[in-house]
């Protein structure tokens, strides 16, 4: 297992980061949540190609992490039109993957928490019941609904938009005896290690970016006539984070490799999520402490980060959900 971005995954980073550098725009803390003008540059770019598989994916998701752009790649790309074009009907991908990837359309899942009930029911195709912050719920023009039996695609909902830790994206999502397409089996757990996965991707985005502004503060902000990094406890926090993030890293390629090689996969995407919530948890606080007053400014660019480490730390399960899920696994193993 190599963990070196291929010469392909490298150009693709850049062309992202170039586009997202020139055009993402901070916005207000608790509105917007999605740019529509952006995602359709991102999709002519080819950054949403359909031939991109898991890695690239992940590559092109950090990118969207390091710079918070309020673009539903995760949702619409990684995790429903991913889900149709492998699961689906050859109908259902000419109507609703390829235009999910050509921007014509925004695509949104509603998956519960590892461990959690499932919100919703089917009975003959049709489907009812209630999930709330549901990611870019609010912009969809689809949903992925996970029930106990399967996973449906259903397109007349009823939308509540709702404002989470960072942005208005999310939505409550609800359902009585909606009409349902139901895609093959396994789709849900598809769902769910792939879009851990992807969340982990841009957790790694947000904790890198976050971590390289605090380091730059620490250089020119100074106390006691005396650099902030010049200080010992200083230097020990930010060497703290750094081996945090670089574990979000490894522990997240793991998974994705794994996952892209068609093999199992379900204890490292535990193990990945663990890592991406609980050293989110701490590189997100650390930020916020050394930058000091500025650090609790909603209007300063280091809140983003810390607002989004904040909801990519819980979105799909937090720490102690995945660490028990990865218990769950390792004792069904044989001794």
């Amino acid at each position: 297992m190599d963990f070196a971005l291929s010469e392909a995954q490298e150009e693709l980073a850049g062309l992202t980061r170039r586009i997202l550098a020139d055009q993402v725009q901070p916005g207000q803390h608790g509105s917007g949540g999605f740019d529509p003008a952006l995602w359709r540059d991102l999709v002519k770019a080819g950054v949403v190609d359909v031939d991109f598989g898991l890695l690239e994916q992940c590559t092109v998701l950090t990118e969207i992490g390091r710079a918070v752009a309020p673009v539903p790649y995760l949702a619409t790309r990684t995790m429903a039109a991913g889900a149709i074009l492998k699961f689906g009907t050859p109908e259902q991908i000419e109507r609703w993957a390829m235009p999910a990837v050509r921007g014509a359309r925004v695509l949104a899942v509603a998956l519960p928490d590892p461990g959690a009930p499932c919100g919703f029911t089917a009975e003959n195709g049709r489907v009812s019941g209630a999930q709330s912050a549901v990611p870019f719920g609010a912009f969809a023009d689809a949903f992925l609904i996970a029930c106990d039996d399967g996973v449906y695609l259903v397109e007349k909902a009823e939308v509540r938009p709702q404002s989470v830790i960072d942005t208005a994206d999310a939505a409550l999502v609800e359902l009585n005896d909606a009409p349902g397409e139901p895609l093959g089996t396994g789709a849900g757990e598809w769902l769910r290690l792939h879009g851990t996965v992807g969340l982990c991707a841009l957790q790694l985005g947000v904790l890198e970016s976050a971590l390289h502004r605090t380091a730059e503060y620490t250089k020119e902000r100074k106390q006691f006539d005396h650099a902030l990094a010049g200080f010992q406890a200083v230097r020990q926090r930010l060497a703290d984070a750094y081996i945090d993030v670089e574990a979000v890293r490894l522990s997240m390629w793991q998974a994705a490799w794994r996952l892209a090689e068609g093999r199992p996969a379900a204890e490292e995407v535990a193990t990945a999520k663990y890592w991406a919530a609980e050293a989110g948890h701490r590189v997100a606080h650390t930020v916020v402490h050394l930058h000091g007053g500025v650090g609790i400014d909603i209007e300063h660019p280091v809140h983003r980060y810390f607002a989004a480490a904040k909801r990519h730390e819980f979105t799909f399960g937090g720490a102690t959900a995945h660490l028990r899920a990865l218990g769950e696994l390792l004792a069904a193993e044989p001794a």
